[in-house]
């Protein structure tokens, strides 16, 4: 009896230990490392140094902030076209450096072809064929599927950003609004063209009620008008007609010479009458750095 006792009891140690044992290795999972997280802040790219600068200024105003962030551990810029870093040079870089998750924040206005069809194709995340046949061969943008999963962030105009953004820049040249129209200038996607419309309208109707001008337009200046000054200056004319002085600012993220000066400055000097315009963007702004965090900070928590 005491043999069968004993031999019982060493039974129940035995499978005490056991369940220990498993649940110890359990918790020990369940407690390792966080993944390793990175954040990679995508713009458009340009061959003007000036406007490349500013989106590296972002880069360098947020880093430290995200950084703080302890699931976090590294924040870098690529730029879609036009030069390195890439898309595909910063993301194989993740991958070598053994990146679980890469949170990618497209620095762009609003839904576009580039932010819903080729981002996506060019981190491998969308399989679009026709759209990778055309980055690789006539863009010669390089297509690259990363290891690590990806994410990404809404366009700018998900937030009240750039309302505020342009409301700003148009008091900074503003003298009358009652004798005053504004002209937004943007780039304009065609086959987004919907979106542009609404996100140019949206901002109008926001000037109209913080701003008190009640004129206002808007002009595409990009691939969809090839590029033209005459939108601008059709756009300052029909301004013209209904008020003594016309606004002109530009819906662009950075500065580059060819859209502030070549396009936006030639369509300016060319009309008649009294026009307030300066060759300035929607960087820099504390506002934009302070979203890309904000937006940063939530994707990871939802991660």
């Amino acid at each position: 009896m005491k043999k069968s006792s004993s031999f019982l009891l060493l039974c129940a140690i035995i499978i005490l230990t056991s369940c220990g044992q498993g649940k110890n290795k359990e918790e020990a999972k369940n407690q390792s490392p966080d993944k390793k997280i990175g954040v990679l802040l995508v713009n458009h790219g340009s061959v003007a140094k000036s406007w490349r600068q500013m989106l590296l200024d972002v880069e360098e105003d947020v880093k430290e902030t995200i950084l703080s962030n302890p699931k976090i551990s590294k924040v870098t810029t690529a730029f879609m076209e036009y030069t390195e870093p890439s898309i595909a040079t910063q993301m194989k870089e993740f991958d070598k450096e053994g990146f679980d998750e890469v949170i990618v924040v497209p620095i762009f206005l609003t839904v576009s072809s580039h932010y819903s069809h080729d981002i996506p194709v060019i981190l491998g995340i969308s399989s679009d064929p026709k759209a990778k046949e055309y980055l690789n061969g006539k863009e010669k943008i390089e297509v690259y599927k990363a290891k690590a999963r990806v994410s990404v962030t809404p366009p700018l105009d998900y937030s009240t950003l750039l309302k505020k953004n342009v409301e700003r820049r148009v008091k900074a040249l503003s003298e009358n609004p009652e004798n005053e129209g504004v002209l937004l200038v943007a780039y304009g996607d065609a086959q987004y063209n919907q979106q542009w419309e609404e996100m140019v309208d949206s901002i109008g109707k926001y000037l109209k009620i913080k701003s008190g001008h009640d004129s206002i337009a808007y002009a595409w200046c990009g691939h969809l008008v090839s590029y033209s000054t005459e939108p601008t200056i059709k756009g300052i004319e029909k301004l013209m007609q209904l008020e003594d002085r016309v606004i002109v600012v530009p819906i662009l993220v950075a500065n580059d010479p060819y859209f502030q000066n070549d396009i936006i400055q030639k369509a300016v000097d060319a009309v008649e009458g009294e026009v307030a315009y300066k060759q300035d963007a929607i960087l820099p702004d504390s506002n934009l750095n302070k979203w890309v965090i904000d937006i940063t900070n939530k994707t990871v928590e939802s991660l």
